[in-house]
């Protein structure tokens, strides 16, 4: 059930992309949501995405980075 959360915020995350405050509000629920380790996982995802889209880059305050 875990990874299958890890799997639909990814999904949401690519969604939301063309929007930095829907993606920031879905990072924070990811947050909230996910296990440390899927926190981890996540991060990397976002930074892949935020190299892509350089807009996102507010939303790693979320993150703890």
């Amino acid at each position: 059930m875990a990874r299958a959360m890890l799997e639909y915020t990814k999904t949401i995350l690519n969604k939301v992309s063309f929007d930095a405050t829907l993606f920031c509000r879905e990072v924070q629920k990811a947050v909230q949501r996910l296990l440390p380790y899927e926190i981890e996982e996540l991060k990397e995802f976002i930074h892949s995405i935020v190299r892509q889209n350089p807009e996102l880059n507010q939303c790693l305050i979320y993150l703890k980075t």
